[in-house]
């Protein structure tokens, strides 16, 4: 891939720029997390299951007096507050059961007008989902029971603890040929709207590097081979428990056959090409947040306005 002419922060960094302190060793501190929770200031998150409850377009954050039981997930401080997570049953959540939504209904929210809380927000749902899927013991069958302030579930008949898992993803942005001629690859899945394209990706498998899972994954979806391949960044996404970690790749052959099942159509994309495809709404490409939009962004030079782009 030739270098980017691109300036300023990439989209999908909009999630991920405000890291909190997440006080990792108050988490077994159960008098610590006491006083915490009797604090006014301590700022409460309600989740039902794995859903948000946005009121008025935000993100509500109740002190510990309004926050109903449930489990506690200490999330962390952020500017001197201490912020958790209390998960409850979605029979006994308050508000209608509508009112609830997926994380990923109210991504484009946080980026607009809270991207400050997206870290904490992450953070609660991915630990959230991992509650909401992890009932019993898979070496005994037991029960578990929430411990470490959320983060760590213990067997109550074999003590076996067991710990949130987050699944390796590779994205990437595969490139061939040079300067005007430069192309991208990009596929459609076959589940997609008409006109819907994104970069490729697909989940690392176990003894295998990340490098060599883009290589895998490009070669079993469409058919192309791939020779070096560089990092490019990470972004979180617990929907429901991936990490996605970005690449950009250049091919060793271009040409293209797609595997029909998870691809339905792939195509390489030069940069006219793509931004009259884009400009005319022909094409559709991931929304700004995504880091597969940061991909496509940073290998188009500048950010992108049209119908098909955002």
């Amino acid at each position: 891939m030739s270098d980017s002419t691109h300036r300023g922060p990439l989209p999908h960094t909009a999630l991920s720029a405000h890291a909190h302190n997440r006080l990792g060793l108050q988490r077994t501190d159960e008098e610590w997390l006491a006083a915490r929770m009797a604090e006014p200031q301590t700022r409460v998150l309600v989740v039902s299951g794995n859903r948000l409850r946005p009121v008025d377009g935000e993100v509500q954050w109740v002190s510990p007096d309004q926050a109903p039981e449930g489990t506690l997930v200490l999330l962390g401080d952020r500017e001197g507050v201490v912020h958790v997570a209390v998960i409850v049953s979605p029979d006994s959540a308050p508000g209608a059961p509508e009112e609830w939504v997926p994380l990923r209904s109210v991504l484009g929210l946080l980026a607009e007008r809270a991207p400050d809380q997206a870290p904490l927000l992450m953070h609660a749902i991915g630990l959230a989902e991992w509650h909401h899927a992890t009932w019993f013991c898979p070496r005994c069958g037991g029960a578990l029971v929430s411990r470490a302030a959320g983060h760590e579930l213990r067997c109550t008949q074999c003590d076996r603890a067991q710990f949130p898992r987050t699944d390796p993803a590779v994205i990437m942005a595969i490139t061939h040929g040079e300067g005007d001629d430069e192309a991208i690859l990009l596929g459609r899945n076959t589940a997609w709207p008409a006109g819907r394209w994104s970069t490729l990706a697909g989940f690392c498998e176990p003894g295998e590097t990340l490098e060599d899972a883009v290589r895998r994954e490009v070669h079993e979806e469409v058919g192309v081979r791939v020779g070096e391949v560089r990092y490019f960044g990470s972004q979180p996404w617990p929907l429901p428990a991936s990490l996605m970690l970005g690449f950009t790749g250049r091919a060793a052959s271009t040409g293209i056959d797609v595997d029909g099942a998870e691809i339905e159509e792939a195509r390489w994309w030069t940069r006219a090409e793509f931004e009259a495809a884009v400009r005319s709404g022909e094409m559709f490409v991931p929304r700004g947040i995504s880091i597969s939009s940061s991909l496509i962004e940073s290998w188009f030079g500048r950010p992108l306005e049209g119908p098909g782009w955002g």
